[in-house]
This record gives structure tokens, C-alpha cells and sequence, in this order.
């Protein structure tokens, strides 16, 4: 985190914007309130988000029915002190200074409910252990 930043800022960017990176966001916004600055993306965005997925986060007490998913931006990046990816592989732009992480997890795209709750529980647990990680400074 520079100086000038009064809160450490994270992006998470997955392929449609429309399952992972958009739990991990909302989890992280839900969990950390205003500390963190949350945005994420994806290299190829859905026009919205999984149905499955809204139906996965409500049962967890998060809506995101309101969400869209946004497509990936070099200023998004360069604006973020740690990026996460989640299966786009090298479609993410690197810049020195930048945290990157990958989280390796299921794609829910076309899966149900039940095969996202899994996915749903692994991020939140990734996600409140990046919490302690990046306010912990």
C-alpha cells in the first residue's frame, strides 16, 4: 500500500465477471465495509450475473442481484494494490509494484446452486484470510 492510499485496494478478475471474482467482491466489501476498496472484472464479462450464483450469495445474507459484470481495465489494475485472478489466465495486465495472487477455483458458469455453495464457502474463507492479510500493515 503507497502512502498516499489511505486503504489498500483490491481487485478481483475472473473470465465473465458473472461468478467468482463477483462472490469474492461482495464477500470482501461485505466483510471489510469501507477498509479495503473493492473492484472486479473480467477479460471476456457476461451480460450478467450467474443466477446461481445471486441464489448462492443470498443464502449467505449478500445480494448482489444488482451487480453487473464490468469488463477488465488497465486503470482498473493500476489503480489496485493487489490483484486477484481466478482463472483468466494471461489476460490480466502485470505492473511492477502490484501483489497478484491466483486463486484456483471451480468455474460455477453453467453449474446449479448446490455446485456453487463449495465454491461460494472457499472463497469466503480465501476471502477472510486476505482481509487479515492486507489490513494487518
Amino acid at each position: 500500500m503507497s502512502p498516499s492510499t489511505s486503504r489498500p485496494s483490491v481487485l478481483f478478475v475472473c473470465v465473465h465477471n458473472a461468478g467468482r471474482s463477483q462472490m469474492a467482491a461482495a464477500f470482501l466489501t461485505h466483510l471489510a465495509g469501507d477498509r479495503i476498496e473493492v473492484r472486479s472484472a473480467g477479460s471476456a464479462p457476461a451480460d450478467t450475473v450467474n443466477p446461481a450464483v445471486v441464489e448462492a450469495m443470498s443464502e449467505a445474507g449478500i445480494d448482489i442481484s444488482a451487480q453487473s459484470p464490468k469488463i477488465l481495465t488497465t486503470e482498473a489494475v493500476r489503480a489496485s494494490d493487489v490483484v486477484i485472478t481466478m482463472g483468466c489466465g494471461d489476460a490480466c495486465p502485470v505492473f511492477p509494484g502490484k501483489r497478484y495472487l491466483d486463486w484456483q477455483l471451480d468455474d460455477p458458469a453453467g453449474q446449479g446452486v448446490e455446485a456453487v455453495r463449495p465454491i461460494r464457502d472457499a472463497i469466503e474463507t480465501l476471502v477472510r484470510a486476505l482481509i487479515s492479510e492486507v489490513t494487518s500493515d
